[in-house]
């Protein structure tokens, strides 16, 4: 029976629309409004992938682009896509997926076997083994090694989607549209500014869709439905759904990719773009992109049915999803305890909360006593049991005693929230770390950017809300228009209630018996990090490249800060003293058929002819690509291969005449008064008593004495030179140039311009040239 584990009366989800998928070849259904992550939960599926290294069995953790273990494989064919995460795909008629990295099934992996060797496969085992003999790593150890610990299978036939790109110019581009974005996104549209808002879901409003609250008189969702309705209505604004910002460059240059087609299936839209990646060049930037739950570091914290408790309510409220029969929460802070109880009142099989602080919130015990879900204050999760899937955890108290077992089908672990700075710090923003609130926050940016919501530390739905209006009014009064004064949106210094829990049992302090994972898509545990440490990789930077944490595809969303919090205590040190790692992008994967738009088959590198190609065609010449020009290579008669046509065409040139088409030389116009004095500096020969007329060979150097390029430079006037360079290295010999100019000698006086396509060139040589 599909949809066994449906909620009645809630949920977002279409259930007049029936949708059919396949799952690993098992024939299930879901509803519009699905992702493939709720329709799988919906019908019982929790194991869905192995892990990267030890083969695992792993679940389904999060709900949106932070998941690390559910990674399928989607589609067959030319439509095939690896790597692609459940809780991103929007459910569809007919789709198909399948789990990777398992042989012969997800359920049945016999490459499991590799956990037995757990204790050998540490951090950086690849570079203590596999050392001897020297041949056998590129013929054995590596192909054996990528093909065990390998993700999804890459398409091997010709993409038959289109791509293609856009450029923006715009005021104020508003990343996100949760509470804080879409209250600042319509304070700055209402003043007629060209708007931009983007948000990577289909339906904008972010948490508003999945917990309670009022605002403005009506409930969180309405009035989120009410303010996208009004954004798409203004003339001024541009709304994109389904687009996920994965890059901030310089000078506010920020690029995004739009899925247009992916939620409709394979081959559905004939002529149209699947996806669509803009260049947003922005006057102001305001980032509202929300707050990454983290997990807690406990005994086989991996295994299938232990998930994030706000994933837990996005399933219960908005998918209508329940996630088993008997739950257990493990939280350390009120948010994550509220969320645990709202998932609670829609699903209804939430039987304790397991919480490390001596109390909580007194109105959330008064809610959880109403409930019936029981409370154990001062106590933790130290290990979960069960196989393919969680069957009950051991519970002990921060002193260490065991209390008990509780059997349990899934558990929902809150251990605090990250915001999400990457984009801030790619922008680039220095980051500090919160003591109080146990994460690290915005603190200055070299751009005009401005940052709201959880993303700045403002958890509670009021004051989300208030700081993008906060945001909004300062954008708006840095632009030149006048902004009303806003409420103060700074949280109640109690509003997250933390106590900061990385790992049980260095809260212990004393060692507990099973895996405990840091990072869940590399398979990086505790012991990897601390190993590190004791090694000598004292650096974050270090340590992130030698155990891999945070390098996968999630970008170690759930575990950079347990990580950071953890390599601090191995050293003795204050994570504000560690310091966090850097951000790059892509914030989120991209395909390389989004970067390539419509530049590919024959449009992939453009052809670059010279003016007397239709001659060299007409007179059966041979090209050679050099520098994306089609550039002649010789004139072979009939019966003259290669070597007998050059041969031919040397003895013409030595003993009468040869003309040849060097239009494809680089050629850079030098002007400006010191343009003499700047060639005997590129140079290595004198330039300065050349006379106007005339024309010198010469060699410019790199720093290390090593031959750059060559060529002839012609003096035009006194303050006027013809440079050219070999063809391969015209746009390289010009950017030495500006280099030089712009960051070395920025005292002289000339300007480089290309003219490589404004001259033809002839070469006549020979004795009778």
């Amino acid at each position: 029976m599909s949809n066994t584990f449906r909620i009645a009366n809630v949920g977002r989800i279409d259930r007049a629309a029936t949708l059919r998928f396949r799952f690993n070849g098992r024939a299930l259904e879901g509803y519009r409004g699905d992702t493939l992550a709720s329709a799988l939960l919906a019908n019982g599926t929790h194991l869905v992938a192995r892990s990267y290294k030890y083969h695992r069995p792993r679940g389904i953790v999060a709900a949106g682009n932070e998941e690390p273990n559910a990674l399928v494989q989607l589609e067959r064919g030319a439509y095939t896509e690896p790597n692609l995460r459940a809780t991103e795909i929007e459910l569809y008629e007919g789709l198909e997926a399948a789990s990777q990295n398992c042989f012969p099934s997800v359920a049945f992996d016999l490459r499991a076997v590799q956990g037995l060797a757990s204790s050998i496969l540490v951090a950086g085992f690849y570079n203590k083994t596999f050392m001897w003999p020297k041949g056998f790593w590129q013929k054995l150890y590596e192909p054996a090694l990528r093909a065990a610990a390998g993700l999804g299978i890459a398409p091997d036939a010709p993409d038959p989607d289109i791509y293609d790109r856009v450029h923006w110019h715009c005021d104020v581009l508003v990343v996100g549209a949760g509470p804080a974005g879409l209250a600042a996104a319509r304070q700055v549209a209402r003043a007629r500014l060209r708007v931009v808002l983007v948000d990577d879901a289909a339906q904008l409003g972010g948490s508003l869709l999945q917990r309670p609250g009022v605002v403005e008189g009506i409930s969180a969702a309405d009035w989120a439905a009410r303010a996208a309705a009004e954004l798409d209505s203004l003339v001024n604004v541009l709304v994109l759904r389904r687009t996920s910002v994965f890059g901030y460059y310089d000078h506010n240059y920020l690029m995004a990719v739009e899925r247009r087609t992916d939620h409709l299936g394979p081959g559905r839209a004939a002529g149209v773009a699947r996806k669509r990646l803009w260049h947003f060049r922005a006057r102001r930037v305001i980032l509202a992109t929300g707050a990454f739950e983290r997990p807690i570091v406990f005994g086989n914290n991996d295994l299938p049915g232990i998930v994030l408790a706000n994933a837990a309510c996005a399933y219960a409220t908005r998918y209508a999803v329940s996630l088993g029969r008997r739950g257990v929460a493990f939280v350390n802070n009120d948010v994550g305890f509220a969320m645990a109880l709202e998932t609670h009142d829609a699903a209804r099989n939430l039987s304790t909360i397991v919480d490390p602080r001596p109390t909580a919130d007194a109105e959330l015990l008064a809610r959880a006593s109403q409930a019936g879900v029981r409370v154990l204050q001062g106590h933790v999760i130290a290990k979960a049991q069960g196989g393919k899937r969680v069957a009950g955890v051991e519970v002990r108290t921060v002193a260490g005693a065991v209390v008990a077992r509780l059997d349990c089908d899934h558990v929902l672990v809150s251990g605090g929230f990250n915001p999400a700075v990457h984009l801030f710090s790619q922008s680039p923003g220095t980051l500090r770390y919160d003591d109080r609130l146990a994460c690290f926050v915005p603190e200055r940016s070299r751009q005009n950017v401005a940052v709201a919501g959880a993303m700045n530390a403002r958890f509670p739905l009021v004051c989300a809300m208030a700081d993008g209006a906060a945001a909004a009014a300062c954008t708006l009064s840095a632009l030149g228009y006048p902004a009303s004064p806003q409420p103060n949106a700074a949280p109640p210094a109690d509003a997250l209630r933390i106590q900061p829990l990385w790992s049980v049992q260095a809260t212990l302090g004393t060692p507990l018996p099973g895996k405990h994972f840091v990072d869940l898509q590399n398979d990086v545990t505790e012991s990897d990090i601390r190993l590190a440490a004791r090694e000598g990789f004292r650096s974050v930077e270090h340590a992130k490249r030698y155990t891999t944490i945070g390098m996968a595809t999630d970008q170690g969303k759930t575990s950079n800060v347990v990580a950071l919090a953890l390599l601090a205590e191995t050293l003795a040190k204050s994570i504000r003293e560690v310091g966090s790692t850097t951000f790059r992008p892509p914030f989120t994967p991209v395909t390389f058929g989004a970067l390539a738009g419509r530049d590919r088959g024959a449009l992939a590198d453009p052809v670059r002819t010279t003016p007397m190609h239709s001659w060299h065609v007409a007179n059966g010449a041979v090209f050679e690509d050099v520098g994306q020009w089609k550039r002649p290579w010789y004139f072979p008669r009939p019966g003259e291969d290669l070597h007998a046509a050059v041969r031919r065409e040397a003895k013409t040139v030595r003993t009468t005449a040869g003309v040849m088409d060097a239009t494809t030389l680089g050629k850079i116009d030098i002007q400006g008064p010191d343009a003499a004095q700047f060639l005997e500096r590129i140079y290595t020969n004198a330039w300065s008593k050349l006379a106007v007329g005339s024309c010198r060979y010469g060699v410019m150097c790199k720093p290390d004495g090593m031959v750059l390029d060559d060529g002839v430079t012609a003096r035009l006037a006194e303050d006027r030179f013809l440079m050219t360079t070999t063809t391969g290295n015209a746009t390289r010999v010009l950017d030495w140039l500006e280099e030089w100019l712009q960051t070395e000698w920025p005292q002289l006086k000339v300007y480089c311009t290309s003219v490589t396509e404004q001259w033809a060139t002839v070469a006549i040589a020979g004795p009778d040239a």
